[in-house]
């Protein structure tokens, strides 16, 4: 976490929740209105003083979720919860790829690659939309970045 927090340049810790599917579910039903299960949620600190000892933001990750991804994926789970804290740590430092036309789908690949970390959430969604072209349309997943609450 802390390389990719000075990768992104953001100041501040951040906070890690690790839990299960239920209680992502409850988070994102509460904070977002969506009532089911996600993979991470991130909460940028509402202060808009960023320094060393602030608070940047927060975490929460599903373990349940990345035991099945990194399973699907073949990696270990803790591969896997590396990525989805870096997908997290983007947001927390501003990124949104709902609205930014690539751009954090594009610091994401750049900086999975600089940690040695494997397919990251935005190029994996994109390849599993691309490898099915039978299938309708699916709208994009929501955006993980959760800045909003």
């Amino acid at each position: 976490m802390l390389r990719a927090r000075r990768a992104v340049r953001l100041r501040g810790t951040v906070d890690v929740l690790i839990a299960g599917s239920r209680e992502l579910r409850a988070l994102n039903r509460r904070f977002r209105s969506k009532d089911r299960p996600t993979d991470v949620l991130s909460f940028p600190s509402l202060s808009n003083v960023a320094s060393e000892g602030s608070l940047a933001g927060e975490l929460a990750i599903s373990l349940d979720i990345a035991k099945i991804n990194a399973a699907k994926l073949g990696h270990t789970v803790a591969e896997e919860i590396k990525i989805l804290v870096l997908h997290g740590i983007l947001h927390l430092a501003g990124f949104d790829h709902d609205r930014d036309h690539g751009e954090m789908a594009l610091e994401e690949i750049r900086l999975r690659r600089q940690l040695k970390l494997a397919a990251g959430l935005i190029e994996r969604a994109h390849l599993r939309h691309s490898h099915s072209p039978k299938r309708k349309s699916r709208s994009p997943r929501p955006a993980v970045r959760r800045s909003t609450v």
